[in-house]
């Protein structure tokens, strides 16, 4: 569902998110969800520019190979 979501939202903005056609370059989005208490996923909000803060271990663990791994598709 999530993925169904992130698809969606992409779709409807494809002619605005690079109105520029601008080659060689990519844009990392921050989607929020949240589930409801029947596991319904739900979109909070889309953000431009997320927060990369390491503000708690978990985030000390993920961020960094979060950006690893977006930068090896980017190459890739």
């Amino acid at each position: 569902m999530m993925k169904q979501l992130i698809l969606r939202t992409l779709y409807s903005v494809r002619k605005t998110i690079d109105p520029q056609r601008r080659k060689y370059t990519f844009e990392m989005f921050g989607y929020d969800f949240i589930l409801d208490e029947n596991f319904n996923t739900w979109l909070i909000e889309i953000n431009t520019n997320p927060c990369l803060e390491e503000s708690s271990q978990i985030l000390k663990d993920y961020l960094p190979r979060m950006i690893e791994d977006m930068l090896k598709l980017t190459v890739d």
